[in-house]
Order: structure tokens, then sequence, then C-alpha cells
């Protein structure tokens, strides 16, 4: 018996060991290569897609319910290559029913080269209307009855696709837009709040998007996850408020001739802000002709983002510092015997008028607006360390917090400035030299409406989320002053007024108040004859449920806050009060009695 050959055996056995170790090795090698990578890369596009899920977002409303900004479904319509057939047709359709889009343009896009292993799509618009998709729909049915009778390839429409998109609305236009900021949308990844509360509550607003994955194989799909929208904003803004202060804005500066101004109402004892008005208006529906509205550096909202020279307004600040640290009270006189008051024996400060005066007690420096007697009260009787310490106590020189994007602030210069000069102690005193915004004025006097007590200003009343309502609570930043300093102020400015008989007075009502006439420093300093005119106040007068703000900037009828400004403030309230359904002074006391 002849015996195997166990050699030959070992060979073949080797043999076939070494094949499949390299048929092995040669498939981990295939599988890793560049061009395997691709393969499966290209694979995993067969079998679906993944796809970006933004949630709806949030809806901002007023305090009423009423809505101010919210979604509805617009679409987005391309060019998807692959599928195109007849691109004369595709430019037709497109620059006949889409606006602002060019045949050629359109051409050039649909006429691009294909490729074979690589998808190309062209956006052509943003936020079509349903109505605009119905008349493409309508056409593309035409041309496939065109089709069918002439049994023709063209003319179609095929590769010109549109998918349904969020887009944001603002169904009250212009209306709040200040307040409101707007939704930017430059690409589905990158839009986001611009300005506003838009903006600052960006985040809470977008929710969060999640990414899944679409297979291609319906057999396959399965049911989308749940999507948490983002989340709601109620506002402290009033609907019927906001509209009669920017109708009332609107007149002012037409009437008086001005380049633009500011409204605000705010509620002293919350700090919530019932309206806000500021120009230049703009609808946000129209966000890409932001740049027209808004050209250079012109602010979106004067009302927290421009910070200018106040004038007399911010003789309450002055007079509130001296008559809360004891330095004066209501009986301190001052002699205003030449209408002048000389810094360090150097440099003159002169009345309003240029005039003089005479013997005046504080209400009398306040009602007549004596420039020399507060500049003599801050250097003489507060000195400057006193004087710096409330200003910085009443907020100024820091933002106020607002909840809104795009706060300015601008620092004052303090003593310990080597810039400051003790002739920053005596104009800054009547409101020259200083620079705040209308938010922070508004904030700072709610102390003297408030019993002394300084509230956070904010524009969001609460927030909806996950369907649990979260209120704001109201903060108290500060007590600068006493509440009898305040009380004091109320009724020195309610007296003033009265005294005057000034144009702010608001029959049946006891309003406190203060006119402000500031000068606009040029390069060649205080030349220019344009002035900023202001109005602050407050009421009714021995329960102050509102404060009042009014800038109007480089009116042209008249220069001063008495004759442009203070008139706004009395027609504001006159309709506020009915807003707010505050009685009469009389009717709202007999009521309290009863």
């Amino acid at each position: 018996m002849k015996m195997p050959n166990y050699p030959r055996y070992i060979i073949i056995a080797l043999v076939c060991l070494a094949m499949g170790v390299a048929i092995v090795v040669q498939m981990v090698r295939i599988n890793y290569t560049t061009f395997a990578m691709d393969l499966i890369a290209r694979a995993e596009n067969y079998q679906g897609v993944r796809k970006t899920i933004y949630p709806p977002r949030g809806t901002i409303y007023d305090r009423s319910g009423n809505i101010l900004a919210t979604n509805q479904i617009g679409y987005e319509v391309g060019i998807d290559l692959k599928f195109v057939t007849d691109p004369e047709s595709i430019a037709f359709a497109a620059a006949s029913l889409l606006d602002n889009l060019d045949y050629l343009d359109v051409f050039e896009l649909a006429n691009t080269e294909k490729r074979a292993n690589e998808n190309r799509y062209y956006v052509l618009a943003n936020f079509v209307s349903k109505e605009k998709i119905q008349e493409i729909e309508q056409l593309k049915a035409h041309y496939v009855t065109r089709r069918q009778e002439a049994r023709s390839t063209k003319p179609s429409l095929s590769g010109l696709v549109w998918t349904p998109m969020q887009q944001r609305v603002y169904p009250e236009d212009q209306l709040a837009a200040n307040v409101l900021g707007f939704y930017n949308y430059f690409s589905r990844e990158s839009a986001q709040g611009v300005f506003g509360v838009e903006e600052a509550y960006n985040r809470l607003l977008t929710g969060k998007p999640q990414t899944v994955f679409l297979p291609n194989d319906p057999y396959l799909v399965e049911a989308l996850p749940d999507f948490d929208p983002g989340a709601s904003l109620i506002l402290t803004i009033d609907r019927e408020i906001q509209k009669m202060l920017e109708d009332t804005l609107d007149e002012a500066i037409d009437w008086a001739g001005a380049t633009g101004g500011t409204i605000i109402v705010a509620d002293p004892k919350t700090g919530e802000i019932l309206g806000m008005a500021s120009t230049p208006f703009f609808n946000p529906n129209e966000y890409w002709k932001y740049q027209e509205t808004f050209p250079g550096i012109t602010p979106y909202n004067r009302a927290v983002g421009t910070a200018y020279e106040p004038g007399s307004v911010f003789k309450v600040i002055t007079m509130a510092a001296a008559l809360d640290s004891g330095v004066a009270d209501l009986n301190t006189t001052y002699n205003d015997g030449s209408g002048v008051y000389w810094v360090a024996n150097s440099w003159p400060i002169y009345n309003w008028n240029f005039g003089a005066w005479g013997v005046q007690d504080m209400t009398g420096c306040m009602r007549h607006s004596l420039n020399v007697c507060l500049a003599y009260v801050a250097i003489d009787l507060l000195g400057e360390e006193l004087f710096y310490q409330y200003l910085q106590a009443f907020g100024f020189g820091r933002s106020t917090g607002i909840d809104m994007a795009s706060e300015a602030n601008y620092p004052m210069r303090l003593p310990e400035n080597n810039q400051w000069m003790i002739m920053d102690l005596a104009t800054n005193s009547y409101g020259q030299g200083i620079a705040v915004t209308p938010i922070q004025m508004v904030m700072a006097v709610s102390a003297l409406a408030n019993d002394g007590r300084m509230m956070m200003p904010h524009v969001v009343r609460g927030v909806v989320d996950r369907g649990q309502q979260y209120n704001v609570t109201p903060q108290v930043i500060n007590s600068p002053i006493s509440a009898e300093t305040a009380r004091v102020m109320t009724d020195m400015l309610t007296y003033s007024l009265e005294e005057e008989a000034s144009v702010a007075l608001v029959p049946g009502y006891r309003v406190a108040g203060k006119t402000g006439t500031g000068d606009i420093p040029t390069e060649l300093g205080y030349t220019s004859k344009l002035t900023n005119a202001s109005f602050v106040g407050w009421g009714p007068s021995d329960d102050p449920q509102f404060v009042v703000y009014v800038w109007i900037e480089k009116p042209t009828i008249s220069p001063w806050g008495s004759e442009v400004a203070a008139p706004v403030f009395r027609d504001v309230v006159e309709k506020l009060v009915v807003l707010m359904r505050i009685p009469p002074d009389n009717v709202r006391l007999q009521l309290i009695n009863d």
C-alpha cells in the first residue's frame, strides 16, 4: 500500500492558508481605502439622508395675549439639476412668477453642467407664499398636458422643486418693531433673532434642533420624534398703549420738524415697560430693508441704544440728592442776583434766558429751572464725592440690564479721571456734559415715583415653555433716596407745574414733571442752535401708576422742552389714563373714601 504524500498536502494547505490570509488582508485594506470610504458614504446616501429638524420658533404676545410675532409656512424654491430637462421653461416660470429673479440668471443655473456622481441644488427664493406655489403647480400641470398633446419632452418644469419652511411673521407690521427686533434669515443653519427681544431671548425662542435619519425605503420610515417648540414670550407691552405712543410720536415729530424721538411709558412700581416708541419706524416683515431704514450707526431703538445730554430733566436727580443727603431742604435759598454763577472764579454758568431771578428757595429753583442754582447745589452743598455717589446709586454710568439687545452705556467721567474738571460737576448738575439713555432716566425717575425704590426695567412679563408659564418677578435694584424724599420731590414738581401753568398739565389729574432742553455738542463746543427737547413726568401725584418720558430730537419749531416735549407729554397722558382706566382724581379719591 502506497503511503500518502503528506508533504504535498502540507504544501497545498499552506498555499491555501496563505491565499486566505492574503484575501482577508486585501478585504480589510480595500475597506479602508479612500475609494472604499467614498463608496460607503455614497451607499449611505442611497439608503437615506440625515436632516436637521428645527422646531417652530416661539410666539411673542403682548400683555393681553395679542400676537406680535409668530410663524407661518413659507416655501423654499430651488433647482435640482439631476431632474432638469428644460432649462428655458424653468427660467421663464421662475422669472415670471417669483419676485426679483432674472430670466438669464435662472437659465444659467438651470443649464449648469450635470456631474455623474454629484447632486447639485440651487436656491432661487425663500419664503415664497402658498399662492405662488399654487401658480407654479398649475403651470406645471399645464405643461404636462401640452407635452401629452404634442408627444414631446418639452415644455417641462421637472427639476423646479419647493419645500416648506417656517417663516417668521409680524401680524402688526411695524407695531413695537423696535422692541421686538426681527428674525434675520440667512440660511436655516445661521438664522437668528436680531435686536430687541428676538435677539435677547434668541436661544429660548429657537428651541433645540435635532438631527434625524430619514430612510429612502418607505418601509423603514419611522415616525419623527416629538419636537418641543421654542419657548413663547409674554411681553409687558400693551398693544393699545404702544399703538397710541407710535401714532403720537409720529405726529409730534412731524409737527415739531424734528429728526427723531422716543416716548417710554413704564410702571414705576414694577419696572414693566408698558410702551416704548422709537423712530425710525420699521416693518420687520421686510427685514432685508434694515440698512435702508437704519443707515450707518443709526440705533435700532433710541430708547435703549442712544445716549444723549438730557438737559434740565436731570435736575430732578441733583435736587433729590441734595434733599435726601440733608445738605438742603425746602427752605434753603439761593440768591440769584446776577444770573451768573462763577465756577472756581474762572468759568461762568448762565440761566437758560441769561436772566437773574433774585432769591429763590429750592422749589423756585426747580420751577424756574435755574442752572445757576443747581450748579450752586452741586458744588457748594453736595460736593463732588457726594454728588457722584448719588448719581451712581441712581444707576448712571452703567447699563440698566433691560432684557433687550444692544443697550448703550457711556461711563461717567468721575473726579478720579484725570480728564475730569470742576466744570464737569457744574454742568452735570443740570444735565449737560453727561450722556444718558432714555431708559436710564426712566429707571432713575421710577425711584421718585415709587417711594425711593428703583426698579429693574423689563419688557418680558413671562415665559411659556412646555405648557408651563414662568412669570418675571419685579426686582428692586436700589433705593437711592428715602420714601420721604421721593414724596417731597413729587410734591415739589407737582406744585412747580401747577404754578407755572405748564402746558404739560392734564385736566382732572395732578402730575409731577420736569422739562429739559439739552444743548447738542459739536466739534466746536455747544455752538449748534439745535437741541434735545425732553419731558419726564409721573402721576397721579398721590399714587403714581405711570412714568412717561418724552424725547424729541432736534426740533425746529422751537428749541425748548417746555414748548415741544411738554405738550406731547400731555397728549400721551390724556390718552393713557383712558387706556389704563385711571379715573380722574376727584372720582378716584371719592371711591377710596367710600
